[in-house]
């Protein structure tokens, strides 16, 4: 890195040359958990004040390519996983479409009465029966995200029983249920209960959450009831249009 790569005659601000710079560098010469040089030594590169350095280091945190730790540095980080949130949203089958491989963990499996807003969401009377799963999604063998879906399957609940790891959705279209989302309401929220230590983060990071209805396709009527939380370091949320 030189000064001599800044044109301060472009009409681009330094700041903005610096980063897209500082991209370039990382992408050739620094792996995930690198630790940049200190805001004084790029400075001297760039032959520009602290001021200029910090503001285009700003904008690579905005964009996810670092992050300031206090008192050790600024730290190359994992680009946030782009993930799409459309009718037939798939775990595995979105983020193995990005190269990335997956696992699923089964936390909790059980059969319990639907209460408060799952009832409601599942349009069922308090108190009936429904199934419940817990799920620890896994991108490159790290946490990702914690699922909890809670299904509405009445006679069919039985075929649950064998469902051990991957894709909930695949395991259900292979038994002739297909799901489609109907509604997700998203949100960032701090981790609660457990969440923080399953998906191995700091307490005072947001997660973000996404709560989904999934109906069987072809009818009116809700099966599932899932509730997300992705590492919000780790995920960007996708709204297509």
């Amino acid at each position: 890195m030189s000064s001599n790569l800044i044109n301060r005659n472009c009409g681009e601000t330094i700041y903005s040359q610096i980063g897209r710079i500082l991209i370039q560098d990382l992408r050739e010469h620094y792996e995930v958990g690198a630790c940049l040089p200190s805001e004084s030594d790029l400075a001297e590169q760039f032959s520009v004040n602290r001021h200029t350095v910090r503001r285009a280091i700003d904008d690579l945190i905005l964009d996810g390519f670092v992050e300031r730790r206090h008192g050790s540095g600024t730290f190359v980080v994992a680009k946030p996983i782009a993930y799409p949130i459309h009718k037939r949203t798939c775990f595995t089958g979105t983020l193995e479409l990005k190269g990335k491989t997956t696992a699923c963990k089964i936390l909790r499996k059980a059969e319990l009465p639907a209460r408060g807003g799952v009832a409601e969401k599942l349009r069922l009377d308090p108190g009936a029966r429904i199934y419940w799963i817990e799920t620890l999604r896994l991108a490159e063998g790290k946490p990702l995200c914690l699922v909890s879906h809670f299904l509405n399957l009445g006679e069919r609940a039985g075929i649950l029983a064998d469902y051990h790891t991957a894709s909930l959705h695949a395991y259900l279209r292979r038994h002739g249920i297909s799901l489609v989302r109907q509604q997700s309401l998203i949100s960032a929220v701090l981790p609660e209960g457990d969440d923080a230590r399953l998906l191995g983060m700091p307490r005072s990071l947001p997660v973000l959450r996404v709560k989904s209805v999934n109906l069987e396709a072809g009818s009116n009527k809700p099966l599932e009831y899932a509730v997300s939380r992705f590492r919000s370091d780790s995920v960007q949320l996708q709204v297509d249009f």
